[in-house]
């Protein structure tokens, strides 16, 4: 079958996360069931634009957003391009297809004296979950690492002389993040009651564990972040991307460069990064609507 070789492919030569190929994979079920169904279509090369239109508006008339239908149809750009590098079709039928608009929605972040409260005023308790729950939070906004990034962080990643931590982000490029006093203050305290859990348990090479010396899995550090943003903010999401979020935010208002930022996130290109200067002129705005006699 096309569609499971264009899995294979995405999966072990471009590398996407399991995250994203079975994100591709409904895509396409979805897509196939909706021409078997309306159209009697069950070949990719019977495929044309008036075929994928349809199922885009089936989709939008569904009540499904201009921001997820955008997803399906880069899932059908990059099927579709395949089989044309495959030589199983000629004409690529996501020619004429146009994306629909979407509204740009500005990243949510924390205001920098509530992260404050939290890590300065904030008990997290002194035992083992309390050091290591304080840390999570603290790694999450001085280093800006996506959450799947923070869960497979090794203890061989850190390296307290240099302060510097190792990151292996997506498709698995690795960058290099500077580390600050505070949190490596943290990250000695947070190691020492470490060293005592795994001293119970089968050694573990990861750096944030549970208190039975396991691998912290993803949902448990998102409860623990909502848990801590929920006592300071009240923002309607409170997870660790909005950490993600506040360390760009806060690092691009005290004048980090805009290219500095893009390396310390990961991101592939500058585009990406671009969307948190609207958050700055956003501020810039308030700043001058309550000072400018004008404004």
């Amino acid at each position: 079958m096309a569609s499971d070789r264009f899995l294979q492919y995405i999966q072990y030569e471009k590398r996407y996360s399991a995250y994203t190929v079975v994100s591709y994979r409904n895509d396409l079920e979805q897509f196939f069931s909706f021409l078997q169904l309306e159209y009697n279509i069950s070949d990719y090369k019977e495929v044309d634009f008036r075929h994928i239109r349809s199922w885009l508006a089936s989709l939008m008339e569904h009540g499904i957003s201009a921001r997820a239908v955008n997803r399906k149809i880069s899932t059908l750009k990059s099927y579709f391009k395949f089989l044309i590098r495959e030589g199983e079709i000629i004409v690529n039928p996501m020619v004429k297809i146009i994306a629909p608009k979407i509204s740009k929605r500005l990243p949510s972040y924390v205001d920098k004296d509530k992260m404050e409260v939290l890590l300065d005023k904030i008990d997290f308790g002194n035992d083992f979950e309390g050091i290591r729950n304080r840390l999570i939070v603290e790694m999450f906004y001085t280093t800006g690492m996506r959450l799947s990034e923070l869960v497979n962080l090794n203890v061989s990643d850190i390296y307290l002389i240099k302060k510097t931590i190792k990151v292996l982000g997506k498709r698995n490029k690795e960058r290099i993040i500077p580390l600050g006093n505070s949190i490596l203050s943290q990250l000695e305290l947070f190691l020492k009651y470490r060293a005592e859990i795994i001293k119970t348990v089968d050694n573990n090479s990861y750096l944030f564990i549970t208190n039975k010396g396991r691998k912290v899995y993803q949902k448990l550090v998102y409860r623990i972040i909502n848990h801590y943003l929920g006592m300071i903010t009240t923002l309607e999401k409170k997870s660790p991307h909005v950490l993600r979020h506040t360390f760009a935010t806060h690092m691009l208002n005290n004048g980090a460069d805009l290219n500095a930022i893009k390396e310390l996130l990961g991101h592939s290109n500058l585009s990406a990064t671009q969307i948190y200067t609207h958050n700055t002129i956003e501020k810039l705005k308030k700043v001058y609507q309550q000072s400018h006699p004008k404004a």
